[in-house]
């Protein structure tokens, strides 16, 4: 058997106006949040159960649910990396098996327009695997989520996906 469990929730809630995050995410801090979904990783690890830190690059600053339309994360890459990633960072360090990518735009890590973070090749092999230095699984958010398909059709939102790195590619029914 193979169990998995697509959490903990790695992202800050440092929005309070954001529609998905909120109550999902452990606080606003990154230092909390770090230490609480390496606790949360660590127990499921404990009774052989995968955990996927989400939603890389950080879902927390954001206003739009990324089910209905495609949030933009306007962090500059210094305060990406200060906050939105670091509790992703501290995962990494700690051995987490996998990263679920987020349907966000990123422009401070992707200069083409309204490309999430799920399709992006800069995002996924660039910045997270080869400079933050994490092999392990990588997985999209249900690519059947509006803040993809607005901007990549199904069938084309699958292969950007695989394209620019991820392993795993999820659906919900």
């Amino acid at each position: 058997w193979f169990h998995i469990n697509f959490a903990p929730v790695a992202d800050l809630n440092s929005n309070p106006k954001n529609p998905v995050i909120n109550f999902r995410s452990f606080g606003e801090s990154p230092t909390k949040v770090s230490e609480l979904t390496m606790a949360y990783a660590r127990g499921m690890r404990k009774v052989n159960i995968m955990g996927s830190a989400k939603h890389f690059p950080g879902h927390g600053d954001t206003d739009v649910d990324s089910h209905r339309d495609l949030p933009v994360l306007k962090h500059s890459k210094a305060t990406l990396d200060e906050l939105d990633t670091a509790p992703f960072k501290k995962l990494i360090q700690d051995s987490i098996s996998s990263v679920m990518i987020g349907h966000l735009y990123v422009p401070a890590l992707e200069d083409s327009p309204n490309t999430p973070a799920s399709v992006s090749k800069k995002i996924i092999t660039d910045y997270l695997k080869k400079d933050l230095k994490f092999d392990g699984l990588v997985i999209t958010d249900a690519l059947n989520m509006r803040g993809l398909l607005k901007y990549f059709p199904t069938g084309e939102a699958e292969v950007k996906a695989f394209e620019a790195g991820n392993d795993l590619l999820l659906q919900t029914a």
